[in-house]
């Protein structure tokens, strides 16, 4: 079988992988980077290339979402938009400053947010007994810069939205895991446009990998509602904390 055949059946595979451990509430590019990687494409060219593929797991994930999210409809009417003009601004940065900018900073950012979903329950009965109420500006400051962040690389920014909708917005985890599908789905199209227009995806890699995220996003949802909660939110953790390790040693 040609090297070619071999490389589009491995990203359609990880592409599968990654859009059901994505839109199930972990991490798409705890698989889909790696595998692009691992084909020989480079760093910059691999992060712009998973952006543009990864598309197709929230757009997929995104038309299975109608019951999970009512109630929250006026919230994802107003992050969706500031998640937008975060992300562009992310991807913006990415491709003035191409370097290692945040290499040090991002496993901290996953850990945080990986021990934030574990620990969630017991904080946000705290927050009840105390009667603690998340200021607006708190809020919207946490979704710009997680939305910021997931323009300029995007490796566990939907458990930082997971953990951010949980505290603030939506206390059960599938519900708050479909509400991140969403607006994160709105905050991806304008940086894989922005990419595209720039000229950095690599189409041989980006189409079977981008085919195997949407098989893979009409999977994870069903998943997610199925999966007992404690299960899934260490699930979850265990991709974050996996990630973390792996973007710690790679920095």
């Amino acid at each position: 079988m040609p090297h070619a055949v071999l490389v589009a059946l491995l990203l359609l595979v990880a592409g599968i992988a990654a859009g059901v451990i994505g839109t199930a509430g972990g991490i798409t590019s705890l698989v889909a980077y790696p595998a692009l990687l691992a084909t020989g494409i480079a760093p910059l060219a691999a992060n712009v290339t998973s952006s543009v593929a990864l598309l197709g797991s929230g757009l997929s994930s995104a038309g299975r979402a109608a019951r999970d999210l009512v109630g929250h409809g006026e919230t994802i009417r107003r992050w969706a938009p500031v998640g937008a003009a975060f992300s562009l601004a992310g991807a913006l940065l990415l491709l003035v400053t191409p370097g290692h900018v945040f290499d040090r900073i991002v496993p901290f950012l996953v850990l945080a947010g990986s021990l934030a979903l574990v620990l969630q329950p017991a904080i946000t009965r705290w927050q009840s007994a105390r009667g603690h109420r998340w200021r607006g500006g708190a809020v919207f400051g946490g979704l710009g810069a997680v939305t910021l962040y997931n323009g300029y690389f995007g490796a566990g920014s939907g458990i930082l939205l997971i953990a951010l909708l949980l505290f603030t917005r939506e206390p059960v985890l599938h519900r708050a895991n479909a509400m991140k599908n969403v607006i994160l789905v709105a905050s991806d199209i304008l940086p894989a446009a922005l990419f595209i227009a720039a000229g950095g995806v690599v189409w041989s890699a980006a189409i079977p990998l981008g085919i195997g995220t949407v098989i893979g996003g009409l999977i994870g949802p069903s998943l997610a509602r199925r999966v007992r909660h404690d299960i899934l939110r260490w699930l979850i953790a265990a991709c974050g904390f996996a990630l973390a390790i792996w973007l710690f040693v790679r920095a």
